[in-house]
């Protein structure tokens, strides 16, 4: 059975969101594609999330398929260092204030046209407005008329959820094998549903854009590293790997971005004490001011990029780098090692929820916490360029196999199983009309191959 787009309506819950100010890792990038394409795919698509103060808190997009509805807003004005500022205020003010808008924005209104919605929340943040919301669905009279999924895509705040009441009222999914392990250490079960990227992040790399920046770079080694400012991304061991290469003679140039977090200012003393010389400066927004930016920077080790960088400047360093250090000791997926796939790029990985990653096949991928793997791996690759060349054009090849439209396809799937879980009866995409029989003419015969002897 597919979903028929005409009678099923998605509403998408998080905190994170496609505003700047509601991004703070893959989160925020996975709602990006997800709500986009859902809407591309001819679904009618509500985007409750965390938004930026000072935009509109409706706004329509994709032709007016993609609702997105910044919540929290006021309480956003006040507290402007991002989507977790105000964490706590926001989650008090979203359980009171979002369940009975959803409710009577979108999903009274379709039961009243004969849709069924689907309403999939993410992280703890909207673990109890899930269950708000299906509380006073069953109150209502309504509670057929949803599907409800919750998705785990980090181990942050399980303490803080009611497991039983998320179980009895949605059905738990998250985004790999690893998170799957590692929530049956909380004794669930979930269904595993993989992140995806859009169709614009497969790129064909611009040689003249790669040249350009890899000279621009003057370094034997130009590497890029960019994610939360955490430990569980291991910065450290990156910026030791830098080190030791730089010790060894080895010109090393290092483009990082990170967050606000605390862990930032580690994360440049100890780069510092290591030896290395840091830049800070603010993101260019264009290749060629990059260029520059790596022209005038050669007595510079790491560069620390301290503000927005745009998607498309990510793709083209994603393409330029010799290597993305995305070596987390803990990712729950690993989006940005697909992205840089998608890129032609060379990802360095860990070893847990990359469930795409095959080590020398797509990727780099770490099995210790030791930065001489690091040097080793990348200085070995250095010298085996047509290993590398088959590792760019393999990755492409996996980035396309998690492709939103292929991911939405699996979650469709499980869609199916949650509703007939939750005693949903889903609308279904009607079969097409039986083509008329076709009407064939009786073909005379040719004359020329009528034997006319007797």
């Amino acid at each position: 059975m597919t979903l028929d787009p005409g009678r099923t309506v998605f509403v998408l819950l998080c905190f994170e969101g496609p505003d700047v100010y509601s991004q703070a890792g893959g989160l925020g990038v996975r709602e990006k594609g997800l709500s986009r394409s859902l809407a591309r795919m001819g679904f009618p698509t509500y985007l409750y999330f965390c938004g930026d103060p000072d935009l509109p808190s409706q706004e329509e997009q994709e032709d007016g398929r993609l609702h997105l509805r910044r919540w929290c807003q006021w309480i956003s004005a006040q507290h402007r260092g991002g989507v977790y500022d105000g964490e706590e205020g926001k989650v008090r003010d979203w359980n009171y204030s979002l369940p009975p808008s959803v409710i009577g924005e979108v999903i009274e209104p379709a039961a009243v046209e004969g849709k069924h919605v689907v309403i999939l929340g993410e992280e703890w943040h909207t673990s109890w407005s899930m269950k708000l919301v299906s509380d006073s669905l069953f109150y209502r009279g309504l509670r057929d008329r949803a599907v409800m999924l919750w998705n785990a895509n980090n181990t942050f705040g399980f303490h803080r959820i009611d497991w039983n009441a998320l179980n009895l009222t949605t059905t738990v999914t998250t985004v790999s094998r690893y998170m799957k392990f590692r929530m049956w250490e909380w004794g669930q079960n979930p269904i595993v549903i993989p992140n995806g990227i859009p169709r614009e992040a497969i790129v064909d790399p611009d040689p003249a854009v790669v040249a350009a920046l890899r000279a621009a770079a003057g370094a034997d080694h130009l590497w890029f590293k960019i994610g939360r400012f955490d430990p569980d991304k291991r910065w450290l061991m990156a910026i030791t790997a830098a080190a030791e290469l730089k010790r060894r003679g080895r010109d090393v140039k290092l483009l990082m971005r990170g967050g606000r977090e605390p862990h930032g200012a580690d994360v440049v003393n100890h780069a510092e004490h290591q030896g290395l010389v840091v830049r800070h400066v603010k993101s260019p927004g264009d290749v060629a001011s990059l260029a520059s930016l790596l022209r005038e920077s050669r007595e510079a080790d790491v560069i620390n990029l301290t503000s927005f960088l745009s998607d498309s400047m990510v793709i083209a360093i994603y393409s330029a780098c010799d290597a993305v250090l995305a070596n987390s000791g803990h990712e729950p997926f690993g989006l940005v090692g697909l992205e840089v796939m998608g890129a032609g790029g060379i990802p360095v990985t860990g070893s847990t929820g990359e469930d795409y990653a095959d080590s020398y096949r797509n990727a780099v991928v770490l099995e210790t916490d030791d930065p001489l793997e690091i040097v080793t791996e990348l200085s070995v690759l250095k010298e085996r360029p047509k290993l590398v060349a088959e590792m760019r054009k393999r990755g492409r090849a996996t980035a396309r196999d998690y492709l939103w439209d292929r991911v939405i396809d699996e979650l469709m799937l499980r869609i199916e199983f949650a509703a007939a879980r939750q005693a949903v009866a889903l609308p279904a995409t009607p079969p097409p009309p039986p083509r008329p029989p076709v009407r064939r003419q009786a073909r005379k015969p040719d004359a020329a191959i009528i034997d006319v002897n007797p």
